[in-house]
């Protein structure tokens, strides 16, 4: 459910006081943890670390990111993949197969 819009999106103070004292174009990066906090437009330029549980995701803010939340764009899962046996085959089969287009390659240019 989103925020009321008679509220007004919802911008960490402390978050729009470090934006305040740094100049446009400037390239530090303001470390936070407020995921929840929206993008203004006062943050365009400016470069975000954004925490995600482990580490900071450097973010640059654009335009196109006004109005969505910081933590859209710092992941805290790591996807690894899907499948079991059947996608660990495919997988081999595909490599086998430019395995050999590599290996044929050499063999071409060897010749020549």
């Amino acid at each position: 459910m989103s925020r009321s819009s008679k509220k007004g999106p919802y911008i960490d103070e402390k978050l729009l006081k470090k934006v305040g004292r740094l100049k446009i174009g400037d390239r530090t990066v303001i470390k936070t943890w407020a995921r929840a906090s929206e993008v203004a437009p006062e943050m365009v330029g400016f470069t975000f670390g954004i925490h995600n549980g482990k580490n900071f995701v450097e973010v640059l803010m654009t335009e196109d990111m006004v109005g969505h939340k910081l933590g859209e764009f710092s992941p805290t899962k790591k996807f690894v993949r899907h499948g079991g046996k059947i996608q660990k085959e495919m997988e081999k089969k595909v490599e086998d197969t430019t395995r050999t287009a590599q290996t044929t390659a050499k063999t071409t240019t060897e010749k020549k």
